[in-house]
């Protein structure tokens, strides 16, 4: 089946998301709160899941399964942007009001993701 280009757009975005993260991991190791463990580990895992929904939504059979996963993702990303604002530091320097506009924009991606849902 063919599907529309800003499915593959999607696709890529999340490829190059997650292949970022094997590039420069010390930039989202910054951005990781305390609490969790072995930020280390847990960029690598997120990069691997990052690339391997964007992979999955490109074909038919893994599809919905890659969708719900990528709103499930940012779900949990949700954690880190809250934890972003909690202080100075946290922040990793990036402004205030555009940690502030990540949030919605995280809710903007996973509409875009459930828009696919019955392709």
């Amino acid at each position: 089946m063919i599907y529309p280009w800003h499915l593959y757009v999607m696709a890529l975005l999340y490829v190059l998301a997650g292949i970022y993260h094997f590039l420069k991991p010390n930039l989202y190791m910054r951005i990781m709160p305390g609490y969790l463990p072995n930020h280390k580990m847990l960029v690598y895992l997120s990069g691997l899941v990052e690339i391997g929904l964007g992979i999955m939504i490109c074909f038919e059979d893994y599809q919905k399964i890659g969708l719900y996963g990528i709103i499930a993702m940012l779900f949990v990303f949700l954690l880190v942007h809250f934890y972003m604002l909690s202080g100075e530091k946290a922040s990793a320097g990036i402004p205030r009001w555009i940690l502030i506009l990540r949030i919605p924009l995280q809710f903007v991606l996973m509409f875009w993701a459930y828009s696919y849902i019955n392709l």
